[in-house]
């Protein structure tokens, strides 16, 4: 039995899929991400700020902030009487590391040896890519 020599690009040491799959279900809403690219844009900012720039209620955007610190995505430090929120970018770490993983994956394989499965649907039998 022969073996063809594939070259994969080794990823860092990843996020367990239960991390992962935490902090992505807690960008898995637009508002929930355009708050995170809010974030991103500033240091910090105060929840009514957000409440502003979202154009949505106030316990609708409480009730999403709510998520993304449940999932340490963003953290929010009281300053009487409002709260600055702010990104964890420690919890985001491991979903840049694993998106970045994917990337580098992808270009290598794709770019150097072509898909390895044909984007047309084929009318072979399902199986293995090979």
């Amino acid at each position: 039995m022969s073996m063809e020599n594939t070259e994969t690009v080794s990823p860092p040491e990843l996020a367990s899929n239960e991390v992962l799959a935490t902090i992505a279900k807690a960008l898995a809403h637009p508002a929930r991400v355009q708050i995170v690219r809010l974030l991103l844009s500033r240091s910090s900012c105060i929840g009514g700020e957000i409440t502003q720039e979202l154009g949505l209620a106030q316990s609708t955007v409480s009730e999403h902030l709510r998520i993304l610190k449940a999932a340490g995505v963003v953290v929010g430090e009281i300053e009487h009487p409002r709260i600055c929120y702010s990104l964890s970018v420690q919890r985001l770490a491991p979903l840049s590391e694993f998106l970045t993983a994917i990337g580098l994956q992808y270009q290598t394989s794709a770019l150097k040896d072509g898909l390895c499965c044909p984007l047309e649907p084929s009318t072979e039998p399902s199986g293995s890519c090979s």
